[in-house]
């Protein structure tokens, strides 16, 4: 008996080197055209003989340009369903309100599941391809192609092709508004990574004149509901903010209020980590609807005025009047860093591939407003200019409730006088008001 199965898989071994051996001289010895029709009718005898239909749904569409959204949805559906049938997940802890389990479970990479739908069975699988490559770049972006794979008996095509689809993405899209969660994105390269979004800033506690609160209020609902008024105008739905004043009058804290008050995600855009133009496109068409894109403290993340090249140039003239040798390593340095322009900041802010996606809000701050480009700040770009100074008696009557819980007190007049006198921003009033101990009381 253990010669039997000796030969048997001596004999498995030699055809197998057999079939390897005339597959190999058939690419190397027969042209390709035939064997593209080799290949062809091979894959005819193929599919006669295997009776299943597999369909591909890559992360990524449009030469890797765009987030499939029927990844996205086929990603949130099975993270919900798969947790019983498959035998290795990835688990994720998230902070959502009002649930009683903060740990998802999803499917993992090169893993099948089972699923039946109407009494048909099909199957789930989970798989990722990572390229073998020695190249280097500091902007480096992951080549990593992943993908989910449904296969199915050909007799039911009909029925999962039309109806368990269309399933599929109604399931995904219930289950993404019960589990709604804001997230705070970061860039690196072409690439957007998130936390969860837990700032607790709202317009009730932030601190500024109540009428300039109410009229950004009331602004940020007509956009909100403005989604047929701006298709008919012919304009993209999307609406652009300029936060300026002094350093410590709320700019950080009114974008966060702005995104709970509108219950939107943030894309915290850091333009100094984004190569050139194409990768900031592509870092824009891959945001979602309903968020807010941030860059914060524009005047100084990148010089986009023009004297950018000025300073190269003369870096360059005095480079070679030193003869330095550490010339070579800045001129590395200077080639790694970014190439955005203003040309393509623009057209990323109100140019053709700002329309890519609705339901946006671009936000810019600066602590020195005259230091941008008038191109970048015009109306139609930055719609609304809002200017948070410093402290009024206004503002510091909401602080003073937000810290101590005080909405009066014998001080509040003498307070209001001292703050026309003085220049003092919001944080400063803050921190003052805060209690350094347990013995401190409101008098204090």
């Amino acid at each position: 008996m253990p010669n039997n199965t000796y030969q048997t898989w001596t004999q498995t071994g030699s055809f197998m080197a057999s079939i390897m051996f005339i597959y190999a001289m058939f690419m190397r010895l027969v042209p390709s055209t035939l064997q593209t029709r080799v290949r062809r009718y091979t894959n005819k005898f193929t599919t006669f003989l295997y009776p299943y239909i597999r369909i591909t749904f890559h992360e990524f569409t449009g030469e890797r340009l765009i987030k499939s959204e029927a990844y996205a949805a086929i990603q949130t559906y099975l993270s919900e369903h798969s947790s019983q049938s498959a035998t290795r997940l990835k688990g994720e802890v998230v902070k959502v309100k009002d649930t009683y389990n903060p740990v998802v479970l999803s499917i993992d990479e090169n893993e099948e599941i089972v699923e039946e739908f109407q009494g048909v069975k099909l199957w789930w699988g989970s798989y990722k391809i990572t390229p073998k490559t020695h190249s280097f770049s500091v902007f480096r972006s992951s080549d990593e192609k992943r993908f989910y794979k449904l296969t199915f008996h050909k007799r039911h095509r009909g029925l999962i092709t039309e109806t368990y689809l269309r399933h599929v993405l109604e399931e995904a899209k219930a289950i993404e508004t019960k589990n709604r969660k804001l997230k705070l994105y970061t860039n690196s390269s072409t690439r957007w990574s998130h936390v969860g979004f837990e700032h607790p800033a709202t317009f009730e506690t932030l601190a500024m004149n109540p009428k300039e609160k109410e009229g950004i209020m009331n602004d940020l609902v007509k956009f909100k509901s403005g989604k047929s008024y701006y298709a008919k105008i012919g304009k993209a739905w999307k609406r652009g903010y300029l936060l300026y004043g002094p350093p410590g009058t709320g700019k950080s804290t009114m974008i966060a209020a702005m995104a709970n008050f509108m219950n939107y995600d943030v894309y915290d855009l850091e333009l100094t980590a984004v190569k050139d133009n194409s990768d900031l496109r592509r870092l824009l068409i891959n945001t979602s609807s309903k968020s807010i894109i941030v860059i914060e403290d524009i005047d100084c993340s990148l010089d986009l005025t023009g004297q950018r090249k000025k300073k190269k140039k003369k870096e360059k003239v005095e480079g070679r009047e030193r003869k330095s040798s550490d010339e070579d390593d800045d001129d590395d340095d200077e080639e790694r860093g970014s190439k955005v322009t203003l040309s393509g900041l623009l057209n990323v802010v109100d140019g053709i591939w700002s329309a890519c996606g609705g339901e946006r809000i671009m936000v810019f701050t600066t602590n020195f407003v005259e230091k941008l480009d008038a191109a970048l700040i015009r109306r139609g770009r930055m719609d609304k200019h809002i200017e948070l100074s410093y402290c009024c008696y206004e503002a510091f009557k909401v602080l003073a409730k937000n810290y101590l819980d005080v909405e009066s007190h014998h001080l509040f007049p003498r307070i209001g006088k001292l703050l026309e006198e003085t220049k003092i921003t919001p944080a400063d009033v803050a921190e003052n008001l805060m209690p350094k101990s347990v013995d401190e009381e409101v008098d204090t």
